[in-house]
């Protein structure tokens, strides 16, 4: 099966971009309800997943604690190299099962790296279970 069937697509989905600074990012993810959230270049590429955590230990570290204090600083300054990766459209469902069981969504890419939506663990567990595919 084509992931692309399990996509939710980037029109429907709250990201940050990675310029936006740690206020912004926090203001989204809050008005969200996200405890992580795609991080999208300008120019569209996917450029990583910024958690709770990720802004709680880099405040800490930063010493910056009031709001205006988080506009000193990026998104960008906080991205975790390699962390929660994403996959390419053509992915296999296979890998995708490996990959939710370490993170709620799994980001998609296009063959550019252009962030074209998620994946949900919720949709992958359905559509296992709707088939009654034992893995």
């Amino acid at each position: 099966m084509n992931i692309a069937f399990l996509l939710r697509p980037k029109s429907t989905v709250a990201f940050v971009e990675a310029n936006f600074t740690l206020r912004q990012g926090l203001e989204k993810m809050h008005a969200h309800r996200y405890t992580a959230i795609p991080v999208i270049e300008k120019d569209g590429r996917y450029a990583g997943t910024v958690t709770e955590g990720d802004f709680l230990w880099n405040m800490l570290t930063m010493e910056c604690f009031t709001k205006k204090e988080l506009e000193r600083y990026g998104i960008r300054d906080i991205l975790r190299p390699d962390w929660n990766p994403a996959v390419r459209i053509s992915a296999t469902m296979g890998s995708l099962l490996q990959r939710v069981t370490e993170q709620n969504f799994v980001p998609v890419v296009d063959d550019r790296n252009l962030f074209v939506g998620i994946i949900t663990r919720r949709d992958v567990i359905k559509y296992f279970c709707d088939k009654k595919i034992m893995v």
